[in-house]
C-alpha cells in the first residue's frame, strides 16, 4: 500500500495543562442517546463498545497518587438502528463502595496512594484493593471487568450493574488473580476450530507461579496449567499462537521493604535492570512440554500486537521501552517531564527454539502504546497493526493519533488530533469478523476515545480502516478520564 500523508498540525503538539485535564475524575453516572453527532453513523456497526479505566482519582477531594490506582468505570456505547446511547458505571467493588460511604480512603494502592492516618495506618498493611479498572469483556455470556490483580467482578450488561465476583464455576478460588489482558483465538485446534479465550495470573510468593487458562464459547474454563518462575515477574500482557503463549519476563528487581514497612506503595519498590536480559517464556499450549525461556537484550515491554507462527520460528511483534522510569514516591503523574522520557516504539522480536536465539527488528520508530489487529488474525501472520500514536514521528509526548502500521511493508498511515486531543486505546471492528479471514484484513473501522483539552469533553470518533479518514464523531456531553482497555461485541444490551 502507499502511504497517505500524516494528518498533523502545524501547531505545537500539545499543551500540557490541557492534557493533564483529562485526568479528573467523572463523578457522575450517565445515561442518555447521543445526539450530537459530525459524519454518518456507518450502517453495518451494530454492537456495544465496552470501556474500562480507572474513572475516580480522587476520593473526597484526597487524590490517588497515581491514575492505575483509580476505581474502574465502565463505559458502554450501543450501536443500535443508527443511534449510539451512551451508559458509564462505576464497578461497585468491596473498596469504592466502602471509600465512598467513608469519603477517605481506607485502602493502599499499588502505585503510591495511601491509606488515610499516616505511616501507622500504611505499614504492615499489605491488602490492596480489587479495582478492576484495566479491562472489560464479555464472553461466555458474562461480562467481566478486569483487573490484573485479583479476581473479575461480572456486571449486568444491559445496565452495567455490579452483580459480585466471578470465580469460574469454583475453578477461581477467593483471592485469586486473573489477568487484563486476555486474548481470544479465534479458532482454536483444541476447541474444533471454534474460539476460545486464552489467558493467565501471576500468583506472588517466595517464587513466581504463573497459571494458564483456557475457556471455551460458553465461558468454562477447559484447560489450565501451571508453572514456576524464577525471579521476579512483572508481567501485564502475553501473546499466542496456535501452539503456544508467550511472555515476556521484564527485568525488574523489587525491594518489599518500604512496601511492607508503609512508606511505598508497592510499584514505587521496581527498580529496572538494564544489565540484565528480558526473558521469553514459551509455554506449549497442549502442556504435554516444558517451558522454554530465550534471552534478549535488556528492555521493557507492556503490550503485545501480535504473534504468529512462520518456518519454525516464534515471530512476536510489541510495544518496546529502552527501560521503565521509578514511579517516585510524592511526584504528580500530572507533571509527567514527557521528553525526558524514552518512546514505546513498535519492535519485531523472532525467536527461534531450535537454537534459543531471538533477532530483533524496529517495525516503527513512532512513539505509540496500546496495539490492536483484526480479530480474525490474532496469533496468525497478519499485515496491519493499529495503535494509539504520538503527532510527530520522533520523540516521546502523548498519545494524539492513530496510526496504521503495514508490518510487511513499513508503510504508515496517521490521522492526528493534535493540537487538543488526546485519544485512548483503538478497536478495530471488522465489517465481517469471520474467521478464516474473508475480504481485506482493514476492511471495517477503528474506534477511539478522544479527549478535547480546549471544549474539555470526550467524543468516540469512528475512522475508515483503509485510509483512517474520519467517519464520525460522537460528541459526548461531558469528559471521560483517559481510559485503559476495551472490547467490542455485536451484541446488543439496552435494559
Amino acid at each position: 500500500m502507499t502511504s497517505s500523508p500524516v494528518v498533523s498540525s502545524t501547531a505545537s503538539s500539545y499543551d500540557r495543562n490541557e492534557w493533564a485535564k483529562g485526568y479528573r475524575s467523572l463523578k457522575r453516572e450517565y445515561d442518555y442517546w447521543i445526539d450530537e453527532i459530525e459524519g454518518t453513523i456507518p450502517e453495518g456497526l451494530t454492537g456495544t463498545l465496552f470501556r474500562n479505566g480507572p474513572g475516580m482519582l480522587d476520593v473526597a477531594g484526597t487524590p490517588v497518587q497515581h491514575p492505575f490506582d483509580g476505581d474502574g468505570m465502565i463505559c458502554a456505547f450501543t450501536f443500535q438502528s443508527g443511534r449510539v446511547h451512551f451508559r458509564n458505571r462505576y464497578v461497585q467493588t468491596e473498596g469504592y463502595v466502602a471509600e465512598q460511604k467513608a469519603e477517605k480512603i481506607l485502602y493502599r494502592g499499588v502505585f503510591g496512594t495511601q491509606r488515610s492516618g499516616g505511616f501507622w495506618a500504611n505499614a504492615f498493611d499489605t491488602k490492596l484493593k480489587n479495582i478492576a479498572n484495566t479491562q472489560v469483556i464479555y464472553w461466555g455470556g458474562k461480562l467481566l471487568a478486569l483487573w490484573e490483580a485479583a479476581e473479575p467482578h461480572r456486571l449486568d450488561p444491559a445496565n452495567l450493574d455490579t452483580l459480585g465476583l466471578e470465580f469460574f464455576d469454583g475453578k477461581l478460588k477467593s483471592g485469586d488473580a486473573f489477568a487484563a489482558h486476555p486474548w481470544v483465538d479465534p479458532a482454536s485446534q483444541f476447541d474444533q476450530g471454534e474460539p476460545c479465550l486464552v489467558n493467565f495470573s501471576i500468583q506472588a510468593g517466595l517464587s513466581f507461579k504463573l497459571n494458564l487458562y483456557e475457556l471455551n464459547l460458553a465461558g468454562a474454563i477447559v484447560r489450565q496449567q501451571s508453572h514456576q518462575i524464577p525471579g521476579f515477574a512483572f508481567i501485564h500482557d502475553f501473546a499466542i499462537t496456535p501452539n503456544y503463549c508467550i511472555f515476556f519476563q521484564n527485568p525488574m528487581q523489587f525491594n518489599p521493604l518500604p512496601f511492607v514497612f508503609g512508606l511505598r506503595g508497592a510499584g514505587e519498590c521496581l527498580q529496572f535492570q538494564p544489565d540484565r536480559p528480558t526473558k521469553m517464556i514459551v509455554i506449549p499450549r497442549d502442556g504435554r512440554s516444558a517451558p522454554q525461556v530465550l534471552e534478549a537484550r535488556s528492555g521493557f515491554v507492556f503490550h503485545h500486537a501480535n504473534a504468529f507462527e512462520e518456518n519454525g520460528q516464534i515471530v512476536v511483534d510489541s510495544i518496546c521501552y529502552d527501560s521503565l522510569p521509578s514511579v517516585e514516591p510524592g511526584s504528580d503523574f500530572r507533571n509527567t517531564n514527557f521528553e525526558a522520557l524514552s518512546p514505546g516504539q513498535l519492535w519485531r522480536f523472532r525467536l527461534d527454539l531450535a537454537t534459543g536465539t531471538v533477532d530483533r527488528q524496529l517495525l516503527n520508530a513512532r512513539c505509540c502504546e496500546f496495539p490492536v489487529v483484526h480479530p480474525a488474525q490474532v496469533g496468525r501472520n497478519y499485515r496491519y497493526t493499529y495503535m494509539g500514536a504520538a503527532d510527530r514521528p520522533v520523540g516521546n509526548m502523548p498519545l494524539q493519533a492513530i496510526a496504521k502500521v503495514d508490518v510487511t511493508t513499513g508503510a504508515e498511515i496517521v490521522h492526528s488530533f493534535a493540537p487538543h486531543g488526546y485519544i485512548s486505546e483503538p478497536i478495530f471492528v471488522p465489517r465481517n469478523a469471520a474467521y478464516p479471514l474473508q475480504g481485506a484484513e482493514d476492511d471495517g473501522w477503528v474506534l477511539t476515545m478522544v479527549y478535547d483539552g480546549q471544549r474539555d469533553r470526550s467524543s468516540l470518533v469512528i475512522l475508515d480502516g483503509q485510509t483512517l479518514a474520519p467517519v464520525t464523531r460522537l460528541w459526548l456531553k461531558h469528559h471521560v478520564p483517559y481510559g485503559l482497555h476495551g472490547t467490542f461485541t455485536p451484541e446488543v444490551f439496552i435494559d
